[in-house]
């Protein structure tokens, strides 16, 4: 039998402050890197509001981990105190958008982060009253409290429609609010968001435009290096920090994944009882990194979606030489997969929109293809990560 005196760590050998490595840490200006062009850039958009005057919309584009997220919530975090000092009152409501998805769910969020309930005597249910209340009383809160306000609406492709965006970014010239001023940030992993827009949002919304690059080796490792004192001093090898970002800079550029990657080789040196974090618990921790990462996304999806995912997984480690594989070879193998788990399949042009919600994920890579005038154009796909991680979730996944 265990001894319970012997079954927690007393005392951590490896972290000093492992929030420095969490994702959801805003760090202090000094730990943001490479990215002072972004920030200026935001900065100049949103200046009007230290005046009282209406900030600029912005929109955000760039791959995960780009900094998008971390340099808007700082801008903001910046703009509200400057903003106070010039005696101009301001605030802003942070909106992730893959959680409140919905046009009601999100309104409620911004209402609820900006309410006062002391001041205004509002209140703001979870539920219980239609959208148009929830708009009605932030109209209220927004006149009542505030000069200005920001709202920032992360992964904003993943609202249901725009709906909210046409709300907010003309409630001042529908009479809705009179004393507030309101500037919309929105973030979008996908550059070809845009293109899918309400052509009235997009002209009232899409007033400045930025592009948040990948970071490089050297980038990754002076982030990194920013918070190594996550860890207690000395207990990172030298090669750590470097091969953390050689991979991160090979494979993606993203920061989120190569902080990820550099607190997973501490959990990993910690599980292992070492004193220090070494080199080769890099590898090890980018392929937990991968894994989870999956682990996520696939969690949240359909059983037939998984099916389909599963069927590319299959093709591909069966025939890892194959560039990509065309619809109807994966919908045979889908095919296949549904008799072995007892439910029917879908239809062709289901499991296509299936195909290309994946590739909107990141998931996998789309290309069309012309067969000549015998077989006509054709789509192939392919994974862009390695199909014996994905092979690995969807079996975790589906034991869940």
């Amino acid at each position: 039998m265990t001894n319970a005196d012997d079954l927690f760590v007393r005392e951590d050998a490896i972290f000093a402050n492992k929030e420095l490595l969490e994702i959801n840490h805003l760090p202090d200006e000094g730990r943001i890197v490479g990215r002072d062009e972004e920030i200026s850039n935001l900065a100049n958009a949103v200046n009007p509001a230290i005046f009282g005057q209406s900030p600029s919309n912005v929109l955000i584009f760039g791959k995960t981990g780009t900094g998008k997220s971390l340099c808007a919530k700082y801008v903001s975090n910046r703009l509200t105190e400057t903003a106070g000092e010039e005696g101009v009152n301001a605030e802003y409501a942070y909106v992730d958008c893959a959680q409140d998805s919905t046009e009601t769910q999100a309104v409620q969020t911004i209402a609820k982060s900006l309410n006062d309930p002391d001041e205004t005597d509002i209140t703001i249910p979870d539920k219980g009253i239609s959208t148009s209340t929830y708009y009605k009383r932030l109209w209220v809160i927004l006149d009542q409290l505030y000069d200005v306000s920001l709202v920032i609406l992360d992964e904003i492709d993943k609202l249901d429609n725009d709906d909210i965006l046409m709300q907010l970014s003309r409630a001042g010239e529908a009479g809705k609010i009179t004393n507030c001023k309101i500037g919309v940030i929105g973030i979008s992993n996908k550059i070809k968001y845009k293109d899918r827009m309400d052509e009235r949002v997009k002209s009232s919304l899409c007033e400045r435009e930025y592009v948040f690059p990948p970071y490089d080796a050297s980038q990754l490792r002076e982030i990194m290096n920013a918070r190594r004192d996550a860890f207690k001093k000395g207990v990172l090898a030298d090669g750590v920090i470097p091969r953390a970002a050689a991979l991160a800079a090979r494979e993606h550029g993203d920061a989120r994944k190569a902080i990820d990657m550099l607190r997973y080789a501490g959990e990993i040196a910690q599980s292992k009882g070492a004193e220090t974090v070494q080199e080769g618990y890099v590898t090890e921790a980018r392929e937990r990194a991968e894994t989870d990462r999956f682990r996520e996304l696939i969690r949240g999806s359909t059983p037939h979606s998984r099916y389909t995912l599963q069927a590319l997984t299959v093709l591909s480690l069966n025939e890892p030489d194959e560039g990509g594989f065309r619809t109807t070879r994966i919908y045979d193998m889908y095919e296949q997969i549904c008799r072995q788990a007892g439910t029917s399949a879908l239809s062709l042009r289901r499991v296509r929109d299936l195909l290309k919600e994946h590739a909107f994920l990141d998931i996998i890579e789309q290309s069309r293809h012309s067969g000549g005038s015998a077989e006509g154009s054709y789509t192939e796909h392919q994974l862009l990560e390695d199909p014996e991680v994905l092979r690995k979730v969807l079996t975790e996944t589906e034991e869940e």
